[in-house]
């Protein structure tokens, strides 16, 4: 079996509503990316030789998830205080981006492996998000 990846860059902005720590202030981050992908190789036809073709894969995320989430304000569509702060941006021809949790690297990359499972054909196995130069997590289906 092989693993092939393909990665991305970012920028969001978001806040984490009851944080005890700083991250509660509205922010941004310039985001990392990795979605891999594992299977083994096709055996004949143009992708003959190929886990999946990385041009596929970016079509595929940017679709589904970096055209939506690029520059724009992610917010936990249950937090009253996020959603306030969405609808002023939207009144502002502001993007954003509503999730269903908060939006911690955590409950991001489980999202995005979801959404890519749920609504691609890509053989998906891990999705590695860097919220910092130095801080990522990984959500893998085990």
């Amino acid at each position: 079996m092989f693993r092939i990846s393909k990665e991305f860059s970012f920028d969001m902005a978001h806040l984490l509503d009851g944080h005890d720590g700083k991250c509660k202030n509205l922010h941004g981050h310039t985001y990392k990316l990795q979605v891999e992908l594992s299977g083994n190789l096709v055996q004949d036809g143009p992708k003959s030789g190929m886990v999946a073709d990385f041009s596929e894969v970016k079509t595929v995320v940017k679709g589904l998830l970096l055209d939506h989430m690029d520059h724009a304000f992610i917010y936990d569509e249950n937090s009253e205080r996020e959603q306030k702060i969405a609808r002023l941006l939207q009144e502002l021809n502001s993007k954003t981006f509503a999730l269903p949790c908060r939006s911690t690297a955590e409950n991001m990359a489980h999202f995005m492996f979801t959404q890519l499972k749920q609504h691609s054909q890509l053989p998906i196995s891990a999705i590695r998000l860097w919220e910092t130069p130095t801080s990522f997590c990984e959500y893998r289906e085990d």
